[in-house]
């Protein structure tokens, strides 16, 4: 079992990424109901937490059916943190993530995110004044550094433990990568095996298939893994990847009532957390993504991406169903 805090995880748990725009009430349900051992709110600016900026409180909202659940807050001022962390405090999560990985620029030209990377003394400080702030246990997500002649993770990994950091999620890409190339789980696996490093470290970076998971899984060592961009409008991922663990086998691939299931479901449940038009609105980026592949599929997409209505949306749902009852994914 692993253990953050009083939290106890499988043994070897799948994590959802904090995704801006994504990692919202509706997609978590969905992600746990897939098989999610441990998620984490969108990112929270500290800064419009102490103003309270009605969308950074909105990004506030958990929900019991969802623990374990962390939320997760960034920033570069120590007081402002400390302040958010007692608010996030307040809504009872699970853990309090900080953000020092978010490589982009709204947010690293602000000194925080990935920016911190560039002076730990900073980060230890600001991560203090959040440990000093909860009673909760405070975890990390970082990169192994901000450009390849300064990756600093052993440092970092070392000095977070010794603050009291519970759990450190590692994104094998520097802040100069953003999120081109193939990310560099070399770095991470060193962290794990570092004799001084007893919290746990988990791995966060192209992990796409249920195949490469557990690849990565005996090559690094890690402690689980973090699924990010392979989840969004493909929930399923994390109980392909439970499965292939067990057996060596795929499961089948999601049919199309089983698409439609679940982004009818995304929309239902943002609909019911955002409102009519917002949840409607705020859903037709994901649509795409639960519907790649299908040939022909132009005129429905349209309708999902322009219609204002709920009921046409369903009604274009069950007429997908139909459709392309007998397609098959390959």
């Amino acid at each position: 079992m692993i253990k953050i805090g009083n939290i106890q995880l499988p043994e070897f748990p799948l994590l959802l990424a904090p995704m801006e725009d994504v990692s919202d009430p509706p997609f978590r349900r969905l992600c746990k109901q897939h098989g999610a051992d441990l998620m984490y709110s969108e990112f929270i600016s500290s800064e419009g937490l102490i103003r309270d900026a009605i969308k950074s409180r909105q990004k506030l909202d958990i929900f019991d059916y969802e623990r374990p659940v962390g939320i997760q807050i960034f920033g570069g001022d120590e007081e402002a943190m400390a302040m958010s962390a007692r608010i996030v405090e307040t809504v009872n999560p699970d853990l309090i993530d900080i953000n020092f990985g978010c490589p982009v620029k709204k947010v690293v030209c602000k000194g925080a995110g990935a920016a911190v990377l560039k002076d730990v003394d900073l980060m230890v400080r600001l991560t203090k004044a959040v440990i000093k702030s909860t009673s909760l246990p405070v975890t990390v997500k970082t990169r192994l550094g901000w450009d390849d002649n300064s990756i600093n993770i052993h440092e970092v990994a070392e000095r977070l433990q010794d603050i009291g950091v519970q759990a450190l999620s590692i994104h094998g890409r520097t802040r100069a990568q953003l999120y081109k190339g193939e990310a560099n789980w070399g770095p991470i696996a060193e962290v794990k095996n570092n004799p001084r490093i007893t919290m746990p470290i988990f791995g966060n970076g192209d992990i796409n298939s249920p195949e490469k998971a557990l690849e990565y899984k005996n090559r690094y060592g890690i402690d689980g893994i973090m699924v990010g961009r392979a989840a969004i409008g493909y929930p399923w991922i994390f109980n392909e990847i439970k499965h292939y663990f067990k057996t060596g086998e795929n499961l089948p691939q999601p049919t199309i009532a089983d698409r439609v299931l679940a982004a009818k479901s995304h929309l239902e449940w943002a609909i019911e957390w955002k409102g009519l038009h917002v949840g409607i609105v705020e859903m037709r980026r994901h649509y795409t993504n639960y519907f790649k592949g299908i040939p022909g599929f132009k005129p429905y997409r349209h309708v999902l991406v322009t219609s204002d209505s709920a009921d046409e949306l369903y009604e274009t749902f069950n007429v997908i169903t139909e459709v392309y009852e007998e397609f098959q994914f390959s």
